[in-house]
């Protein structure tokens, strides 16, 4: 079965990460996958929310939001609409765990990383194109750091990347855009590490409840196209590494 833009169903979009795109941020990184672009930038400031006060330990955190055109029609600006809200406040939970999970905090010092996730363009998949980029934007900022001598280790147990995927008229799709997702029967997002751990796993039925061989089906799909994801994320960072980008 091909889908409305031609690819088969375990094939993901064309992806593109561009590493150090912002001039000003300590870590950036704008992600496209189809018609879906994200661009995250990193803020590293010296302070640490007041529970880590006195533990050494960093944090990291996020924030998502979109721009008004991001879609086809216009989309209120962040404090006009509480559904707008709530749903940003999800996605921005989302990526900071994410992230958090292949980090050792107290390697950062009493430090806090802010990762801005703006939507530019959404066609689908906006949440987990986020956390794929944020990680990206997060290694540029680190390695700043590391130039400056202002981290002794390296704070990375590892690497993070996310993926969407659904069951659209019977059919097991990976990385759906805005069309399919929109006529999706059953809808996940799933966050896994290099090391093939499950960060978090958001699953629903639109319809009709699925099967527990259906999970594993999507489950299966979505580690395959992970996989892809997190070599194109080490393909950008060695490629900004090797040009003395950051």
């Amino acid at each position: 079965m091909k889908r409305i833009d031609g690819r088969q169903p375990d094939q993901l979009r064309p992806v593109h990460i561009t590493p150090s795109y912002l001039r000003h941020a300590e870590g950036s990184a704008l992600i496209v996958a189809g018609d879906t672009s994200v661009l995250c930038a990193v803020t590293v400031e010296d302070r640490v929310p007041p529970f880590l006060r006195g533990t050494g330990k960093g944090w990291v955190t996020a924030e998502y939001g979109m721009l008004p055109r991001a879609t086809p029609s216009r989309t209120p600006r962040e404090g006009r609409d509480s559904h707008t809200q709530g749903r940003s406040l999800e996605i921005q939970r989302l990526v900071g765990r994410s992230l958090r999970s292949v980090v050792d905090l107290a390697s950062l010092g009493a430090r806090t990383f802010i990762v801005d996730c703006d939507v530019i363009q959404a066609d689908g998949g906006t949440r987990t194109l986020a956390v794929t980029g944020a990680y990206v934007a997060l290694t540029h900022a680190v390695a700043g750091l590391f130039h400056r001598k202002l981290l002794r280790e390296n704070p990375f147990r590892g690497a993070v990347a996310a993926v969407s995927c659904g069951i659209v008229d019977g059919v097991a799709m990976l990385d759906m855009c805005y069309e399919e997702d929109s006529r999706a029967d059953v809808d996940f997002n799933i966050v896994m590490t290099d090391g093939g751990e499950l960060v978090e796993v958001q699953g629903s039925a639109e319809g009709s409840p699925f099967s527990r061989g259906q999970m594993d089906e999507l489950l299966d799909l979505a580690q395959g196209g992970i996989q892809s994801l997190l070599a194109l994320q080490r393909g950008a960072v060695e490629a900004w590494t090797q040009t003395g980008a950051g």
